[in-house]
């Protein structure tokens, strides 16, 4: 059984879920004062841009 090809939706989509999951870090450290819980977030949004820029280059270089 080999594993599934990670295509570019996938990547689009898992960025998507991690920029989500960045704002609601980055509102939570901001409501409770938590820098740390605050920069998480935005690194998690950065992280999550990353992969959807990674999924729209695999469909160009399909």
């Amino acid at each position: 059984m080999g594993r599934r090809k990670n295509t570019g939706q996938d990547d689009r989509n898992e960025g998507a879920m991690d920029k989500a999951k960045g704002r609601m870090k980055e509102a939570a450290g901001a409501l409770s004062g938590n820098k740390d819980k605050k920069a998480e977030g935005r690194a998690d949004q950065r992280s999550g841009t990353a992969k959807e820029k990674k999924g729209h280059l695999k469909d160009l270089l399909k």
